[in-house]
């Protein structure tokens, strides 16, 4: 993205905080904005540092309230890696929406390897992994759907609110 300044912070928090704020509200399993909020924050902030503060603060900010568990260290590291991804977003919404749905393999991979690795509803095999990607499939299928939209309402927003600055600082 061509405009990744400090000047765009206030709105990319702004943006970022509602939804997570939308993650404590009630939603079909895995269709919240949290994934798109990595990318966003990952696409308009420069400062790597400060995207994963975001998308880290937010998230132990809702996990106060939802809970941990022993899977949390691979959902962090999922949204972690997807905000990196967001930093390779150039603009447009092939762009945005490649990036959206490779981010929530991502995720699956990684959190579906999480759930078996920590949680015992699994056996520790090869099968038992397996078994366990498999029924998280539908679960998969919300989360692309809920990833894209997200992706879709936040870089949209974001657009359309700084297209209102620019022309509000034309014709100041």
């Amino acid at each position: 993205m061509k405009n990744r300044t400090i000047t765009n912070i206030l709105p990319v928090v702004a943006l970022v905080f509602s939804a997570a704020v939308a993650r404590l509200l009630p939603h079909i399993p895995n269709v919240t904005p949290i994934a798109a909020m990595a990318l966003f924050a990952g696409a308009h902030l420069s400062d790597r540092r400060l995207s994963l503060l975001i998308v880290f603060g937010a998230m132990v900010l809702s996990d106060l309230v939802i809970g941990f568990d022993p899977t949390s260290p691979f959902v962090y590291l999922a949204l972690g890696l997807t905000v990196l991804l967001g930093g390779t977003i150039t603009g447009g919404v092939l762009s945005v929406g490649s990036r959206s749905l490779i981010g929530s393999v991502l995720f699956f991979i990684i959190t579906n390897f999480g759930v078996w690795a920590m949680l015992s509803l699994y056996p520790k095999t090869v099968d038992g992994l397996l078994l366990c990607y498999t029924a998280a499939i539908p679960f998969f299928r919300n989360a692309v759907v809920g990833d894209l939209v997200f992706a879709g309402l936040l870089f949209g927003a974001f657009a359309i609110l700084s297209s209102r600055r620019t022309t509000a600082l034309r014709a100041s």
